[in-house]
């Protein structure tokens, strides 16, 4: 049994890496990615958004369309928003400047 399967009884990643940093020389390298990862995988999804169904579908056929992800596709939503209410300046393109492309 390694350290992690003998202190995981209880899935609190938190407390994991916390008793882990104060036992450190105990803790296997393996158990400590296997942790390091699952802290990975909660903060990377701590700050997720949660809409009603309608909404996810919506935004789930959007961001396949545009291909982007949900989250980027919302990131971009919401800046765009932003700049057409005046909450963030709004990016001035540079007309002297090079263009690639047909107009």
């Amino acid at each position: 049994m390694t350290w992690l399967e003998a202190h995981t009884k209880a899935p609190d990643t938190a407390a994991l890496l916390e008793h882990a940093a104060n036992r450190i020389a105990d803790v296997s390298r393996p158990d400590l990615k296997v942790m390091i990862r699952r802290a990975a995988l909660l903060s990377r999804n701590s700050g997720s958004i949660v809409f009603e169904d309608d909404m996810e579908e919506a935004l789930r056929d959007l961001a396949g369309e545009a291909g982007k992800t949900r989250n980027d596709l919302i990131r971009f939503i919401v800046r765009e928003w932003m700049e057409k209410n005046t909450y963030l300046p709004v990016h001035v393109l540079d007309e002297d400047g090079d263009v690639v492309g047909n107009a």
